[in-house]
């Protein structure tokens, strides 16, 4: 027979939340077995803009293959790097 589930407190902040379930199992306060999977189709990963220095020929020839793809250079720049990071 399965142990009766907790009930989880209530929380003054998310700072406090966040150091209960560090500190707990959550298998002690909710039923996995139960869990749905869920979709969420508008979410967005969160991205971080940084600096890249390039040498000028090498941008232009970016450039010129993004123009050629009609796509936007940064755009095919992550998708190259997308690219390779999966092809290792």
């Amino acid at each position: 027979m399965d142990k009766p589930l907790k009930q989880i407190p209530k929380f003054a902040n998310e700072a406090e939340e966040r150091a209960f379930w560090e500190a707990n199992d959550s298998a002690d306060y909710v039923d996995w077995t139960k869990a749905k999977r869920t979709v969420l189709p508008n979410l967005k990963p969160t991205t971080k803009t940084i600096s890249l220095r390039l040498p000028q020929h090498m941008l232009d020839s970016i450039k010129a293959a993004a123009n050629s793809r009609d796509v936007p250079y940064q755009s095919l720049i992550k998708v190259w790097l997308k690219e390779k990071l999966h092809s290792n």
